[in-house]
C-alpha cells in the first residue's frame, strides 16, 4: 500500500474556511497547483492532471474590489465562481485555498484598465492579469505549497527544451479557442514551471473530462466578456467606479474641422461608428483619439486602413535576441486572424511593424503578437500613430 504523502502546508493569505481537506496520495506524487477560476476548463484541467497521476491542489485567487461583486457574481472574480471552484475541488478531493489578491488585481489591472482609456489607448486587462496575477501570484503560493509547477484551463501550450534551452510558447490546438495571444508577455521562468493540460484538446473535449468526472461546471455557460465588466459596458464602469469623470471635448475630421462633441475620450476606442451622434451623408469613424487636446478624431471607412507601425515594450519568447529583421505572422488583436509582416527590431524595446497588406483599425493600447506557424515568438503593444490635425 503506498504511503501517504504530508498535507499540504499552511498558505499563507489564504482563507481557510474554504479549504477543503486534503487527500492521500503517493510520496513519488509531483505536486500542482491549478488555478480554479470556477469554470469548465480549470476543472477539466485539474481533473486530467489528477488522472494523470500528479498531486493536484486547487487555488482560486479572489480578485474583485467590494464594488465589484454585484456585477461580477457569476464571473471569474465573483462569489459564485469561488463557490464553484470549491465544489469541484470537493469532487475531486484535492486541496483547495483561496487567496486574496483585490488589492494587487485594483492596482496591477483596475487602475491600469483605466489609466490607458484616459491616455486614448484601449486596453487589454488579460494580458496585465496573466503576467502579474494568474501567474506571477499563483507560482509563488505554488512554491509556499511545496509546488513547484502550476497549471490552468488555457488553450496553449509550453514546450519546454527549444533552441538554446529556451521554453517555448506554442498556440493551442483548438484554433477557435487558443489564448496563446494573452499569454506573450510571459518570462521565461514563468514559462519554465507552466502547465496547459487543455493545449492539445477541443473545448468539447474539455467539457467530456469535466462530465465523465461529475463536476458541477462541466455545462457552465462560457464568460467572453472582461471578468469584471460582466455587460461589457467598459464606459458605465469608469464611470460608475469613479474611474473617469465624463468631460466636454471636440469631435474633428482629419483636418481639425469640428463636427460634434463628447463628454470624454475614454468613452471612445479606434474603430468605433455608433455612439459619434454626428449627423452626415456617410459613416464616420473614430480613426484616433488625442488626449492632449481632448478630442475625438473621425474619417471615412478608408482612413482606418493602416500598413506601417511601431510596437513598444517588446517581450521574445523564442529567443533571447531577436534577428535583425523576421518575417511572422502578427494578430493586431484576439480575434484578428493574423496577416503577414516584416518585424524590425528598435531600440528602447520598440520594433517596427510594417504590414503585407493594410488592415483596419489598428489601434493604440493592444497587444500586437508576433507568430511562426503556430510559435509565438514575442510581441509588444501598438503606439499612436502620429495623425493628429
Amino acid at each position: 500500500m503506498d504511503a501517504p504523502s504530508d498535507p499540504p502546508p499552511t498558505l499563507q493569505g489564504a482563507i481557510p474556511l474554504l479549504r477543503c481537506a486534503p487527500v492521500s496520495g503517493t510520496l513519488e506524487k509531483k505536486r500542482i497547483v491549478v488555478g480554479m477560476s470556477g469554470g469548465v476548463d480549470s476543472s477539466a484541467a485539474a481533473a486530467r492532471l489528477q488522472a494523470e497521476g500528479w498531486d493536484v491542489i486547487g487555488i482560486t485567487l479572489k480578485l474583485w474590489p467590494q464594488d465589484c461583486v454585484s456585477r461580477a457574481e457569476d464571473k471569474c472574480c465573483g462569489p459564485q465562481a469561488v463557490t464553484d471552484a470549491r465544489s469541484v475541488s470537493h469532487r475531486l478531493g484535492i486541496p483547495f485555498y483561496v487567496v486574496d489578491e483585490a488589492a494587487d488585481f485594483q492596482r496591477e489591472v483596475i487602475q491600469y484598465f483605466a489609466d490607458e482609456y484616459r491616455a486614448g489607448r484601449t486596453p487589454n486587462p488579460c494580458v496585465m492579469c496573466n503576467e502579474r496575477l494568474k501567474f506571477g501570484t499563483l507560482i509563488r503560493r505554488a512554491l509556499q505549497l511545496g509546488a513547484e509547477d502550476v497549471a490552468t484551463g488555457h488553450f496553449a501550450r509550453v514546450e519546454h527544451g527549444g533552441p538554446g534551452g529556451r521554453h517555448l510558447l506554442r498556440a493551442g490546438l483548438d484554433a477557435r479557442k487558443d489564448q496563446s495571444y494573452f499569454l506573450f508577455s510571459l518570462r521565461q521562468e514563468q514559462l519554465a514551471r507552466i502547465h496547459f493540460p487543455l493545449g492539445t484538446l477541443t473545448k468539447s473535449e474539455s467539457r467530456e473530462i469535466a462530465r465523465e468526472a461529475s463536476l458541477k461546471t462541466a455545462d457552465k455557460k462560457e464568460s467572453m466578456e472582461i471578468c469584471f465588466v460582466p455587460d461589457n459596458d467598459y464606459g458605465r464602469f469608469l464611470e460608475q467606479s469613479k474611474l473617469v469623470q465624463k468631460h466636454r471635448g471636440e469631435i474633428v475630421d482629419l483636418q481639425g474641422r469640428v463636427l460634434g462633441h463628447h463628454e470624454g475620450i475614454e468613452f471612445f476606442t479606434i474603430g468605433q461608428r455608433r455612439g459619434l451622434g454626428i449627423s452626415a451623408p456617410k459613416p464616420w469613424y473614430v480613426v484616433d483619439l488625442d488626449p492632449v487636446g481632448n478630442r475625438v478624431i473621425v474619417g471615412d471607412d478608408a482612413a482606418l486602413e493602416c500598413s506601417q507601425f511601431v510596437v513598444e515594450r517588446c517581450h521574445w519568447i523564442a529567443f533571447a535576441e531577436p534577428p535583425a529583421e523576421l518575417e511572422a505572422s502578427v494578430r493586431i488583436r484576439y480575434n484578428h486572424g493574423g496577416t503577414q509582416a516584416t518585424i524590425t527590431p528598435l531600440s528602447d524595446g520598440r520594433a517596427s511593424i510594417r504590414l503585407h497588406e493594410p488592415q483596419r483599425a489598428i489601434t493604440p493600447g493592444q497587444a500586437c503578437v508576433f507568430y511562426q506557424d503556430d510559435l509565438v515568438l514575442g510581441g509588444g503593444w501598438i503606439t499612436r500613430q502620429a495623425r493628429v490635425p
